[in-house]
């Protein structure tokens, strides 16, 4: 069985998981130039890599769920759900977790549109899948919806890299190794 969206999905996973090599290349560059690599390079790179990894799981989703004969309604809220509540739990603990790992929180811009932006549009997802619309397409907006988020979503990720990479590359190249909790 073929759901509405599988060839759109299908591509959009194809895109993420060649984001996530692309980007695990470019932060090897710095690395690559003699500096040594720093706690935020660390941190964003892992960052980056389970975005893409939850979204990648989120593209595939779907097709998965079709290999069971599932209504596609069902499908649907389910992919929503099982897509929606990772994400949404990455985006929202998202400053916490770099503060916790670098010392400090991310620049306005990041927080604005990787964080409430993001989460913003995962929100209205779940809220969307989980109101169970009664049209007679419901599985029809729900599949517009779902492609919708996971590819805003995509690009939320994909702006955060490129403003990482930015702060990045403007690091000293003799970035020191110390943990956010050591006071000098």
């Amino acid at each position: 069985m073929e759901i509405k969206g599988a060839t759109l999905l299908y591509a959009l996973a194809g895109l993420m998981i060649t984001f996530a090599g692309f980007s695990a290349l470019l932060l090897t560059l710095r690395q690559a130039a003699g500096a040594r690599v720093s706690l935020l390079d660390r941190y964003l790179a892992k960052t980056v890599m389970t975005y893409i990894f939850v979204l990648t799981a989120g593209a595939l989703l779907p097709a998965l769920l079709a290999l069971y004969d599932i209504q596609e309604k069902w499908i649907w809220r389910g992919s929503g759900v099982l897509f929606a509540l990772p994400m949404l739990s990455l985006q929202l603990t998202y400053p916490r977790r770099r503060r916790k790992a670098v010392g400090k929180g991310p620049p306005p811009a990041i927080f604005a549109v990787f964080v409430v932006f993001g989460s913003a549009v995962t929100l209205a997802l779940l809220v969307y899948i989980l109101a169970g619309l009664q049209y007679s397409a419901a599985a029809t907006y729900s599949a517009a919806a779902y492609i919708t988020a996971l590819t805003i979503d995509f690009f939320t990720v994909i702006f955060g890299f490129v403003n990482a990479l930015d702060i990045i590359m403007l690091q000293p190249m003799e970035a020191p190794e110390r943990s956010p909790n050591t006071r000098n």
